[in-house]
């Protein structure tokens, strides 16, 4: 029989689309899989609803838990797993039958610690095309020599947001015994990058790594009014603890001197920050919102990273960005998002 695949959901405040998530689950052509619907202290009917698939599949569990967070979420699944392989799947989102049969073809054909696809974002607005997203990866298969080989651009090639290998935990299949070594270095506080933190420690553990080229088989549901209305006021101190705990995992496994690489990442998520607070922040007036860009670039963080950035494959309009953050400009920054993202959004929802 060939393993145990268990499947770990993270859920809350989902009851209008968890039936989705876990119906896209039962209906994999995999057969020996288990799923463990973690409920995070859901406020809503989520508890009661994953009481219920419990007791319908037998090879449904349910664990319910204090609210602690999506990390502290799939943490607890890993720890009520039985399965040798494991998967996840957050509860919004929805999966292809054939993700984890092909998955873990490839995962036992190439002897790998973990299995790699890419995904698809879905659009809760019709009118906005779906999106693929996968790694950067030039090769199917990568053993421990061609994985140290890749680490000077395994977080960053240069480019903005230059990550070689795709974060997210949902699009991969891992042998149980890289996730459970570095549990204790996942950090629950982390809200920003979450994924990254954990792929990145497995990364640097495994011995063998394998991708399924052309296989988009994940889709993430992207509701469009978050993009435009979900404005975070802490996301500057969010990704500032995303790159202290991406250097301590760094520090830790003393493979390769990652800091330049998370410095380039941390700045890239920087400048998403102040276009964050310019464009989504509808309840500050303009004046003020002046001030937080002028304060976020200020920072001493963003300032160290602004003066000893390393990526040198940047576009004209992230060197712009970076030219007017290092001098302070909060109204030039202003006046710059507004213009692209005025224009983006217009052309971009008229895209067949």
């Amino acid at each position: 029989m060939k393993e145990k695949i268990s499947v770990i959901v993270p859920v809350y405040g989902v009851e209008k689309v968890l039936g989705r998530c876990v119906e896209s689950i039962l209906a994999q052509t995999y057969e020996n899989l288990e799923i463990i619907l973690v409920d995070d202290g859901s406020p809503d009917a989520c508890p009661a609803l994953c009481d219920g698939y419990a007791e319908k599949y037998p090879h449904i569990r349910c664990v319910h838990k204090k609210n602690g967070g999506l990390t502290s979420a799939w943490k607890e699944g890993v720890r009520h797993a039985e399965g040798t392989l494991l998967g996840f799947v957050d509860s919004d989102d929805w999966i292809d039958p054939d993700m984890y049969e092909r998955l873990e073809k490839a995962l036992t054909k190439a002897d790998a610690d973990m299995a790699m696809a890419g995904l698809v974002f879905d659009y809760a607005d019709p009118g906005y095309p779906p999106r693929r997203e996968t790694n950067r990866m030039e090769k199917e298969f990568y053993d421990r020599e061609g994985l140290i080989r890749l680490f000077p651009v395994l977080l960053n090639d240069g480019s903005f947001i230059g990550r070689t290998v795709q974060p997210s935990r949902v699009t991969k299949l891992f042998r149980r015994e890289l996730v459970e070594r570095n549990l204790e270095l996942w950090d629950d506080r982390v809200t920003v990058g979450e994924d990254l933190q954990m792929v990145f420690a497995a990364v640097l553990d495994a011995q063998k790594v394998c991708a399924v080229p052309d296989f988009y088989p994940y889709h993430y549901w992207y509701n469009m009014s978050s993009m435009t209305g979900g404005h975070d006021p802490d996301y500057l101190q969010k990704i500032k603890l995303l790159r202290e705990r991406m250097e301590t995992i760094s520090d830790k496994k003393h493979v390769f001197d990652f800091r330049p690489q998370i410095r380039n990442d941390f700045l890239s998520l920087a400048v998403m920050a102040v276009k964050n607070e310019i464009w989504r922040n509808r309840r500050d007036p303009f004046k003020k919102v002046l001030m937080n860009v002028r304060s976020m670039c200020g920072d001493e963080s963003v300032q160290e990273a602004l003066k000893n950035h390393t990526m040198d494959r940047i576009g004209l309009s992230v060197k712009l960005y970076i030219f007017m953050m290092k001098r302070r400009m909060a109204l030039g920054c202003y006046v710059t998002t507004k213009v692209f993202f005025t224009f983006y959004y217009r052309i971009f929802s008229h895209l067949e």
